[in-house]
């Protein structure tokens, strides 16, 4: 018979869990949260000083904000995922911003129209029940093409858009990076490997940490990385970072970028619902294995999560998408542990308030790792972006079931990675209904109890 869920401080529908009270340290799941938050947590920083006017310091201020809303979801929230960016979403959300506006300040304001139309977005579909009506009312083709879109989105930023900034820059670590995360994360050849010998099951647990620690030893043999490692502790400048970013310092966006950024809010929202979707399987499949502890799955209290992250970084820290519901790599590891039974994890919610440092940002404040991970910033992103490109290649392609079908999805994809988004949406919705019809999924949710 299941237990109760491990116990916390309620409030509302929310638990929150003290760290080292409620959930206790794991210290694998720490160590690789420490390594790992390193290669990932940082990458957005090449593309706030880059396009958005701050200094290194002041974007790592930012991502720290961005850190601490993040691991809220587990320690503030009680929710039961490894939380994330909504990455597919981030290559279409760059071509809008980057695209359609100058000005850091203006850049800065159309980040949180984004992120103050998809609060209030998760807010009404969570509270109204209407966000799973919504995903059983859009028909696959059009999912599938919104999926591609941020596929051709992704490369495009890497292999045109951004390459003479990042990828032209550091060519050969940059490629080493990608192929080695790809060959692990993806190759079938490699799949037998790991079933095979422990050593390649090992090394693809740590996800992108090896090709992201090759590109750093070969980066600087073939001169594209110099390293400047300075000792110390650094304190991220809070108070300069929100004079430049925040809506009450710069100003509020206009009306007309609310109206602007609804349709990127939609598409992103439909991404997100994947992403819990996935989540729940993974619980789901996990507590077959664990019959000691409750696992509370509630997708009302995951929409109001979400809707306040997403209003607090919009208001302080705003760069969508950064505040979502599933990181799916950290979540398949950390559950992977907590099914080998209790002696291996006690908690869920341990597992994964320790792979998120307990809630303590302690990589923002460390010089030596900062200033050391600094030249890789820009390899970081580009293999963010790689991967996220291959994955939703590959999710969407498998949805559609006929040739029509996949014909749409591609015309879909491409409309919405080279217009802006309410007109890649018109083409996307035109496409479904000329070529192909509503094809609605009667089950999209599987397995929902």
């Amino acid at each position: 018979m299941s237990q109760p869920e491990q116990p916390g401080w309620r409030w509302g529908p929310f638990t929150f869990r003290l760290p080292f009270y409620h959930s206790k340290l794991c210290w694998p799941e720490f160590f690789q949260g420490l390594l790992i938050a390193a290669a990932t947590g940082l990458s957005l920083v090449p593309l706030m000083t880059g396009f958005f006017g701050l200094s290194f310091e002041e974007a790592v201020a930012v991502s720290l904000i961005h850190s601490v809303l993040i691991t809220s979801s587990i320690i503030v929230f009680g929710e039961p995922y490894a939380p994330g960016w909504i990455t597919p979403a981030l290559p279409l959300v760059l071509a809008f911003v980057l695209g359609g506006y100058e000005t850091p300040d203006e850049r800065f304001q159309a980040m949180t129209a984004l992120s103050l139309d998809f609060a209030l977005l998760l807010f009404l579909l969570g509270i109204t029940g209407l966000g799973k009506r919504f995903m059983l009312w859009l028909p696959d083709t059009l999912k599938a093409g919104i999926i591609l879109g941020a596929a051709i989105a992704a490369l495009k930023r890497v292999l045109v858009d951004d390459a003479d900034r990042f990828l032209l820059q550091q060519p050969i670590a940059t490629t080493i990076a990608c192929a080695v995360c790809l060959i692990f994360a993806f190759s079938l050849p490699m799949a037998k490997l790991k079933e095979k010998y422990r050593f390649f099951a090992l090394l693809g647990a740590l996800g992108l940490l090896p090709g992201f620690v090759l590109a750093g030893i070969i980066g600087p043999m073939v001169g594209e990385v110099t390293y400047d490692i300075q000792w110390g502790i650094l304190i991220p400048p809070l108070g300069d970072a929100w004079a430049k970013v925040s809506p009450f310092a710069i100003g509020w966006p206009s009306m007309e970028m609310f109206i602007q950024g609804m349709p990127l809010a939609l598409i992103t929202y439909v991404i997100l619902f994947g992403d819990l979707v996935t989540g729940n399987e993974v619980i789901r499949e996990g507590l077959q294995n664990r019959q000691d502890e409750h696992i509370d799955i509630n997708p009302t209290r995951s929409h109001i999560s979400l809707a306040i992250r997403n209003a607090l970084m919009g208001i302080s820290a705003p760069f969508f998408p950064t505040q979502g519901a599933l990181w799916t790599g950290v979540h398949v590891i950390i559950m992977q542990r907590w099914k080998q039974g209790k002696e291996a994890m006690g908690s869920l919610h341990s597992g994964l308030a320790s792979y998120y440092l307990m809630g303590l940002p302690i990589l923002f404040f460390l010089l030596p790792l900062l200033t050391g991970l600094k030249p890789l910033l820009g390899i970081a992103l580009s293999l963010t972006l790689v991967l996220t490109g291959f994955a939703c290649a590959y999710i969407a392609m498998a949805i559609p079931k006929n040739n029509t079908s996949r014909g749409a999805v591609v015309l879909i994809g491409a409309a919405l990675a080279f217009f802006e988004p309410w007109i890649g949406l018109l083409i996307g919705i035109a496409t479904t209904l000329l070529l192909v019809g509503w094809d609605r999924n009667p089950d999209p949710i599987p397995h929902e109890d």
